[in-house]
């Protein structure tokens, strides 16, 4: 693993999500070079991975670990909150800058979304059109939001609503924008996703919203997902954070999609 060395001693939760990253990240990762990059034992990075699997986070193997479903798996919502929090804050506060009182606006189900909602709560006259129960709770002590979910069938990992009931019912609002996460941004795909479901929920809503935001940490560039639900040619802006990969990024503004970063 020709990584370089952490600079600073992890708590172990944080280890483990690096861990994590690193696996999903590269298909595989032995326990030696584990033990190597994080300074510690070869005995705590088999407890890691072991603590990991049994959350079905990866899979072990001998010497080592690799993703559950070799780079089509997905993380439960309570994983995702924790990878790259500094990033998603950063780019949740840049998109409900652009958020105005008054408007009506879609946030998806992901983690970065959730991040924006929390930088709604003091406006007045806004309404956010979601699938996500747990953007729905962030904002139930926000009384100038009115929040319109998007009905459907209950997903755990995610805890949020898909399968499009309702969709119909949306298109009487005069959505201005709309923020999408995602697994994964490149320019042939265009947004992608791990979840069948998900990704048949934001296609028709893509559609919907005057303008199609991509909110994406760095992690997000050049990887592809199960399932397409955006090509490039829709997308008016992404937000991102100053380590997105700069040849990409410039792809992108080739391609006339404005990118912020932050």
């Amino acid at each position: 693993m020709s990584t370089p060395e952490i600079a600073r001693e992890l708590y172990p939760e944080e280890r483990r999500w690096e861990i994590l990253r690193l696996v999903n990240e590269g298909g595989r990762a032995s326990v030696a070079d584990l033990s190597q990059r994080f300074g510690v034992s070869e005995v705590t990075i088999r407890a890691d991975l072991q603590l990991l699997a049994e959350q079905n986070l990866l899979v072990r193997t001998h010497g080592g670990a690799i993703p559950p479903a070799r780079g089509a798996y997905e993380l439960s919502l309570a994983a995702r909150r924790q990878q790259q929090v500094m990033e998603k804050s950063r780019i949740g506060a840049a998109g409900a800058a652009m958020i105005g009182d008054g408007d009506a606006v879609f946030l998806d189900s992901s983690s970065t979304a959730l991040a924006i909602a929390q930088f709604l709560k003091s406006r007045s006259y806004l309404t956010v059109i979601t699938n996500s129960l747990m953007i729905a709770q962030e904002l139930l002590d926000a009384p100038g939001v009115t929040v319109v979910l998007v009905g459907g069938t209950l997903r755990r990992e995610t805890a949020s609503l898909v399968g499009g009931d309702g969709l119909e019912m949306l298109r009487k609002f005069n959505i201005q924008q709309g923020f999408f996460g995602a697994h994964g941004i490149t320019q042939a795909e265009g947004l992608t996703d791990v979840s069948i479901e998900e990704s048949e929920l934001k296609r028709p809503l893509v559609g919907m919203c005057r303008r199609v935001i991509a909110i994406l940490d760095a992690t997000k560039w050049g990887r592809a997902g199960l399932v397409s639900f955006a090509a490039l040619s829709q997308i008016h802006a992404i937000i991102t954070d100053a380590h997105a990969p700069a040849d990409l990024v410039e792809q992108a503004r080739l391609a006339g999609i404005e990118v912020v970063l932050v």
